[in-house]
């Protein structure tokens, strides 16, 4: 995989947000409370919300730890940025280190942190409760992720992402490991507060960890949920749908083809799935899709000794 100069980086980021930008506009069209609008401003929603936040005036609570809760409200998009610079597009990524599936999924942990910071930091009880049910809930998929994380790079006899796409050339590993991949979105889905683990910015605490944020804070917050996606949407080509790999068309077209077909996909199951307390994503993680991600290791383990 070759290896774009350090300019690249700023493309790479204008990148992200234009598909984080398209997934809002995604989310804004599939959204029912919009039913009856015109399409066209159903689907200029994140511009109108974008106007909307840089005019409020931002709110405050009693005594905030204000360096924390601003820390916390935006490091979701600075985490998404760090992530972005492993994700190849085509045969280019900004950076391939030999570690990079350890680097990825230590951001992954930080935004253990920054979420909880943005609920401490505003001294307030909803955005703590949902600051807190982060956390647990976290803990119920984190595992099952590391272990979906192990899969690709036990197959590719790698952790740098190159060559664990370089090594599905002859089979997707979507095909061979589709639990680590199923597990993979499910946990995308965790740590950006999406779809069914969205429990942390539930409506009965008054959107937890979102609550509090107004104004610019909040529009670096929600922008950094859809960062997050649309960066592990892009993980998630490299690590199982084999990147660029395809016929006829270039590699760069068929990383982007597939990174906003899995985030149109996540996107969906926002409106289509409901919401699990963390109790049950917790029962459900360690008694069911902890094993099942153990023994999809197994198999893949057992193949990579064979040679298979």
């Amino acid at each position: 995989m070759t290896a774009a100069p350090a300019w690249a980086v700023v493309p790479a980021a204008a990148l992200v947000l234009v598909l984080a930008g398209g997934a809002a506009a995604l989310d804004g069209l599939l959204d029912p409370a919009g039913r009856g609008r015109p399409v066209a401003w159903r689907l200029g929603r994140p511009v109108w919300e974008t106007a909307r936040l840089l005019r409020q005036r931002r709110r405050t609570t009693v005594a905030p730890d204000a360096l924390l809760w601003r820390t916390g409200t935006a490091s979701p998009l600075v985490i998404a940025l760090l992530m972005a610079v492993l994700v190849p597009v085509g045969g280019t990524a900004v950076a391939d280190p030999a570690v990079g599936l350890v680097w990825f999924n230590a951001l992954d942990v930080a935004l253990w942190l920054t979420v909880w910071a943005a609920g401490w930091g505003a001294n307030s009880a909803h955005g703590l409760i949902g600051g807190y049910r982060f956390l647990s809930q976290a803990l119920a998929y984190e595992l099952p992720l590391m272990f979906a994380l192990t899969a690709p790079a036990v197959a590719a006899g790698s952790l740098r992402i190159g060559e664990i796409v370089a090594a599905q050339e002859q089979t997707w590993f979507v095909v061979r490991m589709p639990a680590a991949f199923v597990v993979f979105l499910v946990a995308v889905a965790g740590f950006s507060l999406w779809g069914p683990l969205s429990y942390p910015a539930g409506r009965d605490i008054a959107g937890g960890v979102l609550s509090e944020p107004s104004g610019v804070d909040r529009l670096v917050l929600l922008t950094g949920r859809y960062a997050l996606l649309t960066v592990c949407a892009g993980m998630s080509t490299a690590l199982f749908l084999g990147g660029g790999a395809g016929p006829f068309l270039p590699g760069w077209l068929w990383s982007l083809g597939k990174t906003a077909l899995v985030l149109c996909a996540l996107v969906a199951a926002r409106r289509s799935m409901p919401v699990l307390r963390a109790d049950r994503v917790m029962r459900l993680a360690w008694l069911v899709v902890l094993p099942v991600t153990l023994l999809q290791l197994l198999v893949v383990s057992v193949l990579a000794v064979r040679g298979s």
